[in-house]
């Protein structure tokens, strides 16, 4: 348990796990890219002390490594699994009540606790703030770790409360400065439901954001709870301690945050937000979202700003999301009946692709197809979080190979190697897709596949082109990423009707070729980088094809509207006119810190740092 995000620094410095940095840095994308550098090189929690022009300290790189994570977590994550096998088994807590009785017991952390003497006695303004920005093409500075937390109308019961973690823009754009934000978020999120709920009303739409804090509640504003759960009773168990909040002028404040800011939604107005550098490594570009009038903004008396920095993963909230699957993971069969287990793949941006085992038990007698893992699939993308899939890959189980959707290159060679391109793809089109995704046909518009595995070996996959392999002239540089995955350079992408039919006309001239070895071709603009890595792969190919629009296929056909080819499969993950930009550095930027990263740079030696034990 941490009382505060002081606490946990303390806790961390203690265990040789964070750096103070003590010269002078500035806000303005310097420390983005210091953290970046720390981050990437898998180094310790970073405390700035001294920021330019700003009186406050900041702290980010706090989730950055998996056993961090694990550490700070380490009581929560036992009791959360014990507390999910309640939920799903009631009648075990009934058989073994002396077994569970520690976590019954701990279930009282999950009721708020009301203050009337606050701890939050200082005011600001929002300029007096960290203005931290990450990326040169942001449109201004950024909240990335904030708990937003608002009511329905009528109410102050925190049991019926929405926390959530939506970016919050301070400056910039067309926000009057110190008297508006920006909010971003979706209607489908829990405050959007509150917004709609207000629209009806004519109450006023307060809201209250809260930085910093134990980690704890960070992460239950993160978390993918039932409905029926609070955030705010899930903030107290994770935290083993009860959510402490007052009341001001109308507004909750938590006691335990380090910055709090209240403001009411204008529930009628919104304004352009972003550009914003964002986690698939791409920008989000500027869009209208609700605004929120500033009411105050209040301060503890020794606040640390928390912030991090996303962009093309992994990334510190990388981190959370394994402390989020390891709670989850042993529910998935119960949420999703019959699945052995999922993987949102965090090198591919999350949402751009998942992976899947199931059990496959409806015909055991016949020959062996998908069926009930395509119930499975069509589950999964009809819930929560997980229906902004766009590539979703579901094999079914087989008894006598463990089949890990973690261990990536294995994955994929046992489903390459036994999918049946004639039968088991399943294309949904024009429908939605993670609003952060450009590769669609238009802003949250796109659409998704599923690949279906379910069979013995039914081709021996290699790495190794036959000489009649013909590159047509445009294509070249074939390069392997593991056997049957190729990679191909082809030409800048001018327009679909353009690139649709070279591909075509490339596939007609290879009709007479032997590619029974290949599986699936990717066609990207450097198939020297694709293939470099597994998480270069993974991030070209799905985060940068649509699949309606960039699965081709070598014998395609259309069977009573079914989609089929003979195969290789063809993903065109080439950079396309309306994608949307790459994140890259500021020149200048990256050459100040460079220097502090040298020999004789008060940063030196952070990328040799031996790991802590915990």
């Amino acid at each position: 348990m941490y009382t505060s995000l002081r606490d946990c620094i303390i806790d961390l410095a203690k265990k040789n796990d964070l750096i103070n940095i003590n010269i002078p840095v500035d806000a303005n994308l310097e420390m983005a890219e210091i953290h970046r550098r720390i981050h990437e090189a898998g180094g310790p929690a970073i405390h700035f002390t001294n920021i330019i022009n700003n009186q406050f300290e900041a702290a980010s790189n706090i989730y950055g490594t998996r056993e961090r994570a694990e550490y700070l977590f380490r009581d929560s994550i036992p009791l959360l699994k014990k507390l999910g096998e309640i939920r799903s088994d009631p009648i075990k807590a009934v058989k073994s009540p002396f077994r569970n009785i520690g976590t019954l017991l701990n279930a009282r952390y999950a009721l708020p606790w009301k203050k009337f003497l606050t701890r939050l006695k200082y005011s600001s303004k929002i300029s007096d703030l960290p203005f931290v920005k990450s990326w040169p093409k942001d449109g201004g500075p950024f909240v990335l770790l904030p708990q937003v937390l608002s009511l329905p109308p009528g109410t102050q019961n925190l049991m019926k409360s929405n926390l959530g973690m939506y970016r919050i823009q301070l400056a910039g754009n067309d926000y009057i400065p110190d008297k508006e934000i920006g909010l971003h978020y979706q209607l489908h999120r829990g405050i959007g439901v509150h917004h709609t709920q207000y629209l009806e009303s004519e109450d006023d739409f307060k809201v209250s954001i809260f930085i910093g804090g134990p980690p704890a509640h960070a992460l239950a504003a993160i978390f993918p709870l039932p409905e029926q759960l609070s955030e705010i009773s899930f903030a107290g168990l994770l935290n083993n301690a009860r959510f402490q909040y007052s009341i001001r002028n109308g507004f909750i404040i938590s006691e335990q945050a380090d910055f709090v800011i209240t403001g009411t939604v204008d529930k009628q107005i919104k304004k352009p937000e972003g550009p914003f550098g964002d986690h698939l490594g791409y920008y989000s570009l500027q869009h209208d979202f609700p605004v929120l009038k500033i009411e105050n903004v209040y301060h503890r008396q020794d606040p640390i700003w928390h912030f991090t920095v996303v962009g093309r993963p992994p990334q510190e909230d990388s981190f959370l999301g394994h402390i989020i699957h390891e709670v989850v993971k042993d529910l998935v069969p119960k949420e999703f009946p019959g699945l052995k287990s999922l993987h949102a793949v965090d090198a591919a941006g999350v949402h751009p692709l998942l992976l899947a085992v199931g059990k496959e038990r409806y015909m055991p007698f016949r020959e062996k197809r998908p069926e009930e893992i395509l119930t499975m699939a069509n589950r999964i993308l009809g819930s929560g979080q997980t229906s902004l899939a766009k590539y979703l890959i579901i094999a079914a189980e087989n008894h006598d190979e463990l089949l890990d959707v973690f261990d990536i290159p294995t994955y994929f060679q046992y489903v390459f190697s036994r999918i049946h391109f004639d039968r088991d793809l399943h294309f949904i089109t024009k429908t939605t897709v993670d609003t952060l995704d450009y590769s669609g046909d238009g802003w949250n518009a796109g659409s998704k596949l599923i690949l279906a595995c379910c069979s013995d070996p039914i081709r021996a996959l290699t790495s190794i082109l036959n000489d009649s392999f013909s590159m047509d002239g445009h294509l070249t540089k074939p390069n392997f990423i593991d056997k049957g995955l190729l990679c191909i350079s082809a030409p800048g992408f001018e327009s679909y009707e353009m690139e649709s039919s070279k591909i075509k006309n490339w596939v007609h001239s290879m009709a007479d070729n032997d590619l029974s070895g290949i599986a699936l071709i990717v066609l990207c603009d450097d198939s020297e980088f694709s293939s470099a890595s597994w998480n270069n792969f993974l991030w070209v190919t799905f985060t940068r094809s649509n699949p309606s629009h960039d699965v081709y296929g070598f014998g395609s056909r259309i069977e009573y509207k079914h989609w089929a080819c003979q195969g290789p499969l063809i993903i065109d993950a080439r950079i396309k006119p309306h994608h949307a930009p790459l994140l890259e550095t500021d020149p200048k930027v990256s050459e100040k810190v460079d220097h502090y990263f040298r020999k004789g740079g008060p940063l030196y030696g952070l990328n040799k740092k031996s790991k802590p034990t915990y």
